[in-house]
């Protein structure tokens, strides 16, 4: 027996490239979208804020769920890494803004990333419809 195929998403950025794997990956009406920074990944430049990069991962995100059919009133489940406690509340206000009205779970980890002066990472699962 075999279930929904899966499809790719991909944004262009190095780091899918660097490690294999895709922007986001859809299987039937679910979406899951890695995290993803916020380096506009046309030009590779990285906004100086927190707030500026969660509004930048998310634009990528939303680039991503659109090309899958979606959009962020989809998004069911948000996972956000910030490396300073401080900037909280600051990407907390973006994703508010952006995904408020779908009202997702959220779990937010204060912990290092990856790269290089970035100052958030942002995942989301959304399920195609639910919005």
């Amino acid at each position: 027996m075999s279930g929904p195929k899966r499809t790719h998403v991909l944004s262009g950025s190095r780091y899918e490239e660097l490690a294999g794997y895709a922007r986001a990956v859809v299987v039937g009406d679910r979406i899951f979208v890695s995290g993803t920074i916020g380096v506009d990944f046309t030009t590779g430049t990285m906004p100086e804020t927190a707030e500026g990069q969660a509004d930048q991962a998310l634009d990528t995100i939303e680039r991503a769920l659109a090309e899958a059919g979606s959009g962020l009133d989809d998004v069911v489940r948000v996972r956000v890494y910030v490396p300073d406690s401080g900037d909280v509340v600051a990407v907390s206000g973006v994703l508010k803004a952006r995904c408020g009205a779908a009202r997702p779970a959220n779990t937010t980890v204060c912990a290092p990333l990856a790269v290089p002066g970035a100052k958030v990472e942002i995942e989301v699962d959304a399920i195609r419809g639910s919005g």
